[in-house]
């Protein structure tokens, strides 16, 4: 618990210090009202848990620019004997690199619905999430992302994972 609440303070007292300013905001121009992420995605618990598979689908948009993004998610994942389907919220704050390359530091909460051997279970938990996304072109219509998330689970037996999904980013206009 203490990671979490740790970055999540960090989070708060993020500033754009390590932005690229360039005087004008060319943002707006550049992306849609929201962004569309699709890819795969892989997930293993630090517990001794089985390493597990599938995808990952989220949209994500921008209420405050330069500021606050949010993003809501669905990532099934599968292993042998496991199926686990995650919804996760994210509070992001962007950094722009570069006029090609975004930063973002996101927390949040992430609701599993597991079945395991049989047996169903919903865990609430907290998430941490580094968001790299890269535009090949100036105008942002398409490009790709990497996010590699840490989350820690608030039931009996706090499980902890490790995750990553890398896709595809699509600006919806």
């Amino acid at each position: 618990m203490k990671p979490f609440l740790l970055a999540a303070f960090l989070f708060l007292l993020g500033t754009d210090a390590f932005a690229q300013q360039t005087g004008k905001d060319t943002t707006s121009e550049k992306e849609g009202i929201a962004v569309a992420e699709f890819g795969g995605a892989a997930s293993g618990n630090l517990k001794g848990g089985a390493k597990s598979f599938g995808y990952s689908i989220a949209v994500e948009a921008t209420p405050i620019e330069n500021w606050l993004e949010v993003e809501l998610g669905f990532s099934p994942t599968y292993s042998k004997y496991t199926t686990d389907k995650e919804i996760d919220f994210l509070i992001k704050k962007p950094w722009t690199l570069s006029p090609k390359a975004e930063f973002m530091f996101g927390v949040g909460l992430a609701w599993d619905h597991m079945k395991d051997s049989g047996i169903t279970s919903n865990t609430l938990g907290g998430e941490i999430a580094l968001d790299f996304m890269f535009w090949p072109a100036a105008k942002h219509r398409l490009g790709w992302f990497l996010e590699p998330a840490y989350e820690y689970g608030f039931s009996n037996g706090h499980e902890q994972s490790l995750g990553m999904s890398a896709g595809l980013l699509v600006s919806i206009p």
